[in-house]
Formats: C-alpha cells, structure tokens, sequence
C-alpha cells in the first residue's frame, strides 16, 4: 500500500511531533515544517503531497491562513486541514476543500476531518 503523503506546518514543536506521530501511526508519510516559508520549499520540491495540516499563527511573514490560500492557488488539488487555538476561523476565511479544526484536538479529529475532505475531492 503507497503511504499517502501530508506536510504538518506547526511552529510547537511538541505538537508538531504528537500530530507527526499519530499520522505515520496512521500510515501517511509525513513531512514537517515550523513555518510557511518551510513549507513551500517541501512543497515544491515534494508534488504528491496533496494533504496540509497548518496551524494559524506561525512565526515569519506567512501565517497559516495565508498559506491555505496560497496553497490553493499554487497547489488545486490540495486539501488543507487549519487549525488553532487562539482564534476561531468561519469558511469564509478558508479556501475551498479545507476544514477548521479548534485546537486542541483529538488526533482521530484530524484523521476525520482528512478522511471527509478526501471524499469529498475523491
């Protein structure tokens, strides 16, 4: 079985390692970053990643909102999952095939919200 690939952007680096963890347990192959500048650069050296998780606030000069957006600007087929703690973001701040997740988070949230959003983009 081809392990389906996802990028986790998250500047904690203890949450970033219990969500890396619960999603190779899970059998994604998982690539990481703390910040979105990171993230595009696997992004682009990376083309079957179709899944992110973001979080929203991340340090440099792209939060995790606008990363989802650039994503599905640059990436279509991509589906984000964007989650945070501090605030509280309505669909209309997502771009389309993305879901909000309120932090925290139970991992079988995550692997839900992912499993729906793949569905839905079949």
């Amino acid at each position: 079985m081809l392990k389906r690939p996802v990028l986790v952007v998250e500047d904690d680096p203890l949450m970033r390692m219990h969500i890396v963890e619960y999603l190779r347990e899970q059998g994604f192959e998982v690539h990481e970053a703390d910040h979105a500048e990171a993230a595009l650069a696997i992004l682009e050296a990376n083309p079957l990643v179709r899944i992110v998780v973001t979080d929203v606030q991340m340090p440099g000069a792209m939060d995790g909102k606008a990363l989802a957006h650039y994503v599905r600007d640059r990436w279509p087929p991509t589906i984000l999952v964007v989650a945070s703690g501090a605030e509280k973001l309505a669909d209309t701040d997502l771009p389309t095939r993305s879901v909000f997740l309120s932090k925290p988070f139970v991992p079988g949230a995550l692997l839900k919200a992912i499993e729906r959003l793949v569905a839905e983009t079949g």
